[in-house]
């Protein structure tokens, strides 16, 4: 059996053992499973590595934590410093980040000549791979956080929002089920000229889109992204 899994803690509602085990089933892959292994602590790494498993994705809260314990890293996910994507190659373990494909690859089609300025909200292992797939992209951006990025959420106005006209949300606010929160940006300067991204999921529209949709902004949220960036990690398992 040729298996694979998501490294992560807390993860019962996992995007990629669905995804996968769908795939799996769709095309006529055999002998092939994919399995959440849920950890509270990285300690219990050694123990997955040794199960000669076929690759392993990498979820919240490990991306950045679970570099030490990998072989090598490619360029991307050294320039990133956040990895989500493990291949096993020749017993060596090496650490991809395929996130900021999948961002940049459905984020483009909604791009309009005005989003060159972009808000990113959150500083996790995320939001590492938006901001680098915001520079392939020659989007010039500044994060948003509660304590350590560049604008705090009670900075912002509405200045600073008639020039970053595309918004990213990478703070897990919103998500399932806590569905009554979304980060704290001043909605009301938010117009038909604003692209508002949300990497989560699940609900199909957070609160956060929800606001912004009712002011005219183009949203779009975090699913396609995921379904790029799953199936980047199969080629990297498979090459």
């Amino acid at each position: 059996m040729n298996t694979y899994g998501l490294i992560g803690k807390n993860i019962d509602y996992s995007f990629s053992r669905n995804y996968f085990n769908n795939k799996f089933n769709n095309e006529h892959i055999l002998n092939s499973q994919y399995i959440n292994f849920d950890i509270d602590n990285l300690s219990k790494l050694n123990n997955i590595f040794k199960q000669n498993n076929k690759g392993y994705n990498v979820t919240i809260p490990y991306k950045k934590e679970i570099i030490p314990y990998l072989d090598a890293l490619d360029i991307h996910s050294k320039k990133i410093g956040a990895v989500n994507t493990i291949q096993i190659k020749n017993g060596q373990k090496i650490g991809f980040n395929t996130d900021w494909i999948g961002f940049k690859k459905s984020l483009e089609p909604l791009l309009k000549t005005h989003h060159t300025q972009a808000l990113i909200l959150g500083t996790g292992g995320s939001s590492k791979a938006v901001a680098y797939a915001l520079k392939q992209l020659q989007i010039t951006y500044k994060t948003v956080s509660r304590t350590k990025g560049d604008f705090v959420y009670n900075q912002l106005n509405q200045k600073i929002l008639s020039e970053y006209l595309l918004i990213i949300n990478c703070t897990p606010l919103g998500t399932f089920p806590v569905v009554d929160v979304a980060p704290e940006i001043p909605y009301n300067f938010i117009t038909k000229n604003h692209l508002a991204y949300d990497l989560i999921y699940n609900p199909a529209e957070t609160l956060f889109l929800k606001n912004c949709r009712e002011k005219g902004a183009v949203s779009k949220n975090g699913l396609e992204m995921l379904e790029i960036q799953a199936e980047e990690s199969w080629k990297l398992w498979n090459r």
